[in-house]
This record gives structure tokens, sequence and C-alpha cells, in this order.
């Protein structure tokens, strides 16, 4: 995200802009989140047993999961480069390659609690995406910390993998949490000022991009959000 050229867009004004990009941001993010959802419960109603074959088989989990690690690369490293309407197509391809690993959530828990778990997330979400974009306090130096501390946490969570400590698993979820809310705020405002100096003929690639980070930020609030509001299925 940070390989544009900064220079100030000397076309619409700048509320215009900034207004015009959030909103195509926004919108490919929730379509995003919806062609996820469908994929996770179109394979739960409509073909199930690959809910059992893909928890019975990690190798086919983990082949998605890094399937997704190498899309959000590309789409990260190469989108200035590469046609908006590519970048698009590969940023819901990886929705789709995410809704396919969701539909495990499907299986451990009631539809109640992830509805309920989804509506926390955005009530959440929203607060924290609307404060960064309206606060004029910069959030730059709190947004390396965070970055910093996901890191941390990811190194925690392969301690956990081995330790398999169900304690340290509640802790580490907690701590995502409030990572992810901040970083929420912090990416709300970095994409902002982006906009703002963005060229007109970078607006949809920037949109993508933007997208695909707040994107990433809902889905992980929402994962370590259901570890508390969760409910498993009988």
């Amino acid at each position: 995200m940070d390989n544009y050229n900064l220079q100030p867009n000397n076309g619409m004004s700048i509320a215009l802009d900034v207004s015009t990009v959030m909103k195509r941001v926004y919108l490919k993010m929730f379509l995003a989140l919806l062609v996820t959802a469908a994929t996770a419960y179109g394979i739960s109603l409509l073909v199930p047993q690959f809910i059992y074959t893909l928890a019975e088989n990690s190798w086919i989990y983990w082949g998605c999961a890094i399937a997704e690690i190498v899309l959000v690369i590309a789409i990260g490293r190469a989108s200035t480069r590469m046609k908006s309407s590519t970048a698009t197509l590969l940023f819901y391809l990886f929705a789709i390659l995410n809704g396919v690993t969701f539909s495990l959530i499907l299986a451990v828990y009631t539809q109640a609690s992830i509805f309920k778990t989804f509506l926390i997330t955005a009530g959440v979400y929203g607060a924290m995406s609307v404060y960064g974009y309206f606060t004029n306090r910069d959030l730059s130096k709190m947004g390396t910390f965070l970055y910093m501390a996901l890191f941390g946490l990811i190194i925690c969570i392969v301690v956990n993998f081995f330790m398999k400590s169900t304690t340290f698993e509640w802790i580490i979820s907690g701590i995502g949490v409030l990572i992810f809310i901040g970083i929420t705020a912090w990416d709300t405002q970095k994409i902002k000022r982006m906009a703002e100096y963005a060229p007109i003929e970078e607006v949809n690639k920037i949109a993508t991009i933007g997208a695909l980070t707040l994107y990433l930020d809902f889905i992980n609030l929402f994962i370590y959000l259901l570890r508390f509001f969760g409910a498993g299925r009988d």
C-alpha cells in the first residue's frame, strides 16, 4: 500500500476524492464479506461432507490457507502493476478461498452465536473505522506499535500450537481483539490519507487494496471475538 506516489491530486476536490475512494473501499469490502459468507454457507448446505473432509485432512485446510497468503502477497506487491480488474478478481478469489476455510466455523458454532458475533464485530469495527476516518490525531505511532504486537501475537499462536494451552488461547484471543480494534482505526486513517493524494487513475486499485486491508481486519476481529461469544454445537 505504500508504493503509490503521494502527490496532491489536482483533479476533483480532496474531500470529494476521499469520499469517492472510501465508498468504493467499503463497497468492495462488503461484497467480499458476502462472497465469503455465501461460499461458507453454500458448502455447509450443499456439500456438508466436504467440511468433514476438510476437518479430517489438515493438508487440504493448510493448502487453502497457504493459497490465501499467496494471494494476499500477490495483490499487495503487484497492485501497482496489474490492471484494476485483475486485482479485484484476485481479491474476490481470496474471499472465496476464505469462505472455504470458514465453512468449518459453521460446523463448530451455532448459527445464532455466529450471527451475534458478527453483529458485535460490525458494531466495534464500525465505531473504530469511523474514529480512524474522522480523528485529527496521527495514529501512525500507534499503528507501528500494533503491527509489532501483531508479529508477537503470531509467535504466541505458533508456540501455543505445540503447547495446546486453553488458558493461553484465551489470552491470545483477548490480545488479538485489542490489536485488531486498534489496527482497524489505523488502517482506515492510512487508506484515507492515500485517497487524499491518489491520482484519479489509481483510485480503483487503491480501493481494492484498501478493501482487502479492511476485510482482513474485520475477519480477524470476528475470529477472535468468536472465541468469546461463539457457542459450540451440541
